[in-house]
């Protein structure tokens, strides 16, 4: 008997026993501590979303009003937006309520918090800027949230800010705790022209562009001919 594999679809889920079945990877999100890349939570997705969108806004000096000669120069890498939409469920952790007593009493209460609470401050930092302007301190530095980088394989895994992020509870079990949803995020991409090449999610960008130009040098071109020419003049 082989490696029994579980692939996820969006109507039906299924075993397969094939000796040499792929292990199925997981997307998600790890909040690491900016300053020692200590890990603070593994976000796992339940099930990876049927497609990703991404979007590169390119940062040129000849965009607008730019000279002519300075049309082909960049200022920058370009913003990097990545869209995508997860379903969390709850019935495959119902069947087993002695192994998953925290679904049975919260349904997805925590999976969904897990997520949620990136984009709030801790509340002990708000308590702890609330007495600092009692105390009259009139410049409060704002709050350094946890890194969010977003993994998606081996090759991209990037230092991410949720800009927009939406939840849809699509069922609840009796005590209105959500057991179904569907998630939509937002990303964007934070590159050294945003974070610095001194802090740890800029060194992470860096290595993430490296290992881009690394794959595009192993990409294979058909040469001019493959459009029907010998040579551009």
């Amino acid at each position: 008997m082989g490696i029994d594999t579980l692939y996820v679809c969006k109507e039906q889920t299924y075993m397969t026993t094939f000796p040499n079945s792929p292990k199925l990877l997981k997307g998600g999100i790890v909040l690491i501590k900016p300053g020692t890349g200590a890990v603070l939570r593994i976000i796992g997705l339940q099930y990876n979303p049927d497609s990703l969108t991404r979007s590169l806004q390119v940062k040129s000096v000849g965009q607008g009003e730019g000279e002519r000669s300075e049309a082909l120069r960049l200022k920058g890498p370009p913003v990097e937006i990545i869209k995508l939409e997860a379903e969390v469920d709850a019935a495959d952790q119902l069947e087993f309520p002695d192994q998953n007593r925290n679904v049975v009493e919260s349904g997805l209460h925590s999976q969904l918090a897990a997520l949620e609470t990136i984009v709030y401050p801790a509340s002990r930092q708000l308590q702890a800027n609330s007495q600092l302007a009692d105390a009259g301190n009139l410049e409060i530095v704002p709050m350094e949230a946890p890194l969010p980088l977003f993994v998606w394989g081996k090759n991209r895994i990037l230092p991410v800010r949720l800009t927009e992020f939406s939840i849809s509870e699509e069922a609840f079990d009796p005590s209105l705790n959500p057991i179904r949803a569907r998630i939509s995020l937002s990303m964007r991409v934070l590159s050294v022209d945003d974070l610095g090449f001194r802090h740890r999610g800029g060194s992470l960008f860096m290595a993430y562009l490296r290992n881009k130009e690394l794959l595009a040098g192993r990409y294979q071109d058909g040469g001019l001919t493959t459009f029907g020419i010998e040579g551009i003049s």
